[in-house]
């Protein structure tokens, strides 16, 4: 099975899979983020992180390359009354516009292998304004042990050092490492090591 077919097939049923509410990291960074401008959500699966951005006033992109998550992120957005540009696509080969979007969010996008994440935050660090907001959770590999969640792959997990080598440039950055029960629908449920960023272009 493809990592096409596999999302595909974990998103085909009638729950949210991560629930409708927005990450619990995301939402208590609501104090940072500007009174308007334009978001970008990668890999927003199932839309509860860019709908919720939408809900605080931002004119949001929710990219996202599994179309069954889409038709649900769409449906959360009507439901929630909020308008979101849905763009259907990968996040490794996106054509990330440069100096577009004063918020970009990379919430639990933990399926790139190295390679790809670098091509991810590289797109990442270009289509982010001057002084743009970035937003990064993911696990530790600490979660290998709780597996309550993620991927079971040690180099698709975070760390410190490999999120403050590679944003070392940005400024106002802040990381927050946490173990601590999840409860974020059935895929994000239990005791879970997590790691969340935020830091300024």
């Amino acid at each position: 099975m493809s990592e096409f077919e596999r999302w595909e097939s974990r998103y085909a049923v009638s729950d949210y899979i991560f629930g409708k509410e927005p990450s619990e990291f995301l939402a208590s960074c609501k104090a940072h983020l500007p009174v308007h401008g334009k978001a970008l959500a990668i890999a927003d699966g199932e839309g509860r992180n860019g709908v919720w951005l939408a809900k605080q006033g931002l004119d949001v992109v929710s990219l996202e390359f599994s179309p069954v998550a889409q038709a649900k992120a769409i449906k959360l957005a009507n439901e929630l009354g909020v308008i979101v540009t849905f763009d259907t696509a990968d996040v490794h080969e996106w054509d990330y516009p440069a100096d577009t979007f004063d918020v970009v969010i990379d919430i639990f996008t933990q399926f790139s292998a190295p390679d790809d994440r670098v091509k991810k935050w590289e797109g990442v660090r270009s289509t982010l304004k001057k002084g743009g907001l970035l937003i990064v959770q993911g696990y530790t590999p600490k979660q290998l042990d709780f597996g309550t969640g993620g991927p079971k792959s040690l180099d698709h997990l975070y760390t410190r050092d490999l999120l403050q080598s590679y944003f070392s440039d940005f400024n106002n950055l802040v990381i927050i490492e946490e173990e601590r029960v999840l409860r974020e629908g059935s895929a994000h449920s239990g005791m879970s090591a997590i790691i969340g960023m935020t830091a300024t272009k």
